[in-house]
């Protein structure tokens, strides 16, 4: 594995690398950990990876890595948003498989024209939408393709924080990262982009469904933000279903409380990111049901390839769910190193065409919410 970004300080690239190391079949060995060359340096010292590997940009990380004999096999993209496709796009064309971090570009137009390239490739591509590795994420996927909710009717699905609330007021010392709020760099969206695209990737994972028209009201409550840190979504899935994504960075007191509630005709199903080892199946007339990981009734989609890990009864979570996306994406690449056939059905981890609905939703909330016509046609996924 070799690292673009994700140096000294930087939290999601310790979090990347703790994901790949956690199964023991991926090892750090080169990287540009830092736009500054020096800083980048003294990152490879830190995580003993051998200096000449250490590289000062990624340009010369993919000249030099394309002429080694021992070069990586694939690169994981940590870097800010606006970098993602430049960086994603030199590695592809110089030959090396690629893992990038969400939202995978700034723009919806640079999204179409990544995916373009990595299909004209022979490389895989995988997106850290890493709650998708939840085990119980997985059942709830199964039970969904089972027939078990019967027809979906309706979808709600929240990301509410609340640790910028503070700014809104001038004394919450500037929570929301500068370069999030920062349009050049984040894009066209901050909450939406940042943590809304989580919940929307979780309805297509679960269910399977892609958004017809939305009606979107953003927000930036913070004083002098152009970015908006709190939005609302009324969404028509193809098909009749209807649903509701709302995101937030300004709901005081909540945390990190990912949930998603789909409702069937059958049955529905509940998910707490906070309480991730618990699926709730709920029905009209019979008491409600919790699933829980590691036991003998879970699924194989949920409890096999190694995406569990400890028996029942011993919690599992954030970073557990980031390694099965590393660990998915690594078997991928070794069985395409060894000239093994994809198993049937595929490789369960995100890749490029949710990097594109990902920037589809971004593009059509801000677009609706800036429209007094509000309900705007969802872009080609």
């Amino acid at each position: 594995m070799g690292m673009v970004g994700g140096g000294r300080g930087a939290f999601i690239g310790q979090v990347h690398r703790m994901a790949a190391n956690l199964d023991g079949k991926i090892e750090l060995v080169a990287g540009c950990f830092s736009s500054d060359p020096e800083k980048s340096k003294l990152s490879g010292e830190d995580f003993f990876i051998d200096p000449d590997r250490a590289y000062g940009s990624y340009q010369e990380m993919a000249e030099k890595e394309a002429a080694r004999e021992d070069r990586v096999d694939f690169v994981s993209i940590v870097v800010q948003n606006f970098l993602h496709f430049d960086v994603a796009k030199c590695f592809i064309e110089a030959g090396f498989n690629v893992i990038c971090d969400k939202p995978m570009t700034l723009t919806y137009e640079q999204a179409t024209k990544l995916r373009e390239i990595v299909n004209n490739s022979d490389q895989i591509f995988a997106l850290t939408h890493n709650y998708t590795g939840y085990p119980m994420v997985k059942e709830a996927k199964q039970m969904v393709k089972n027939g078990d909710l019967g027809r979906i009717l309706k979808i709600v699905a929240e990301y509410p924080q609340g640790y910028a609330v503070g700014d809104v007021e001038g004394d919450g010392q500037g929570k929301i990262n500068n370069w999030r709020s920062d349009p050049a760099i984040a894009g066209i969206s901050n909450c939406m982009g940042d943590i809304g695209t989580h919940a929307h990737n979780l309805i297509r994972y679960i269910t399977g469904l892609e958004i017809e028209e939305i009606c979107s009201d953003l927000t930036a409550f913070i004083p002098g933000r152009e970015l908006d840190d709190d939005g609302n979504n009324l969404v028509r899935f193809e098909g009749g279903a209807k649903g509701i994504i709302h995101a937030s960075q300004i709901s005081n007191g909540d945390e990190n409380a990912l949930n998603i509630r789909v409702y069937g005709t059958k049955a529905s199903l509940e998910w707490h990111q906070e309480d991730p080892n618990e699926l709730i199946v709920k029905f009209a007339n019979a008491p409600r049901k919790i699933y829980r990981r590691g036991n003998d009734y879970i699924s194989e989609a949920a409890s096999g390839h190694g995406f569990t890990r400890t028996p029942f009864a011993h919690p599992e979570g954030f970073i557990e769910a980031f390694a099965n996306i590393y660990l998915a994406a690594a078997q991928a690449m070794a069985d395409k190193i060894d000239g093994t056939p994809a198993p049937e059905g595929g490789y369960d981890f995100p890749g490029v065409d949710d990097g594109v609905a990902g920037l589809a939703f971004i593009k059509a909330a801000v677009e609706s919410s800036a429209s007094d016509q509000k309900w705007v046609k969802f872009p080609a996924v």
